[in-house]
């Protein structure tokens, strides 16, 4: 575990929305802390609510109960403004969707969300295996490679929270350890990551996993 100030702490997390007239709970209970250089993947089955416990900690999604402080700042007591402000900035958010500009390049998909420039977006793409590809469009591509676009994208700033939605989804073995691999040389560089998955592989490399249908955190082997 980092020594490190926390940079992402969960207090009492819960949420439930309403089907039909009835309450439906997705968890509750939920306490983790995040700091510098540590990696973090969720675990659980489909539907179990691990993206509605990255959007909310990605300040998108407000619980129904608790708290989530980032840097510090209470997410949800802050003007939306200023949240908008600390997610361009400080947190870089991988949708499950993807969310690529279908018109632009994958050199341009990268800069036109994070200002980096052309040189370091192309290192990004380079990093995840598509250096050969920075000119190509989105339509161009398989869905597995879109994914490690929309992850370059999610990087290239260097924000100082990566939180990624089923990275690796689409990818064979390979690509999904090259992207396992990415992430964390990316919290050993300082940065932190925390990830959403439903593979087993990600306890090699993460610092430790939160079970999102248990709501235990398991330690991983720290390679």
């Amino acid at each position: 575990m980092s020594e490190q100030a926390p940079l992402l702490v969960v207090n009492d997390l819960g949420h439930m929305f309403s089907n039909r007239g009835q309450k439906v709970r997705v968890f509750e209970k939920c306490n983790f802390e995040i700091a510098p250089t540590q990696f973090v993947a969720v675990q659980g089955a489909s539907g179990s609510g691990k993206t509605t416990l990255l959007l909310a900690c990605g300040g998108m999604l407000e619980p129904s109960t608790g708290q989530i402080r980032f840097q510090g700042n209470d997410l949800f007591s802050l003007p939306s403004s200023r949240r908008t402000r600390i997610r361009a900035v400080s947190i870089g958010y991988l949708f499950q969707t993807l969310e690529l500009v279908p018109y632009l390049d994958l050199t341009a998909n990268v800069r036109i969300a994070t200002g980096v420039s052309s040189s370091v977006a192309n290192q990004w793409l380079d990093r995840l295996g598509l250096g050969d590809r920075c000119r190509s469009y989105p339509r161009e591509l398989s869905h597995g490679q879109r994914q490690r676009v929309a992850l370059a994208r999610a990087i290239a700033h260097e924000p100082a929270l990566v939180i990624a939605d089923e990275p690796t989804g689409n990818l064979d073995s390979r690509n999904s350890e090259l992207v396992f691999s990415v992430l964390k040389k990316y919290a050993e560089d300082g940065g932190a990551v925390l990830m959403a998955t439903h593979e087993t592989q990600p306890a090699a490399f993460a610092d430790f996993v939160i079970d999102i249908e248990n709501l235990d955190l398991l330690k991983a082997t720290v390679r």
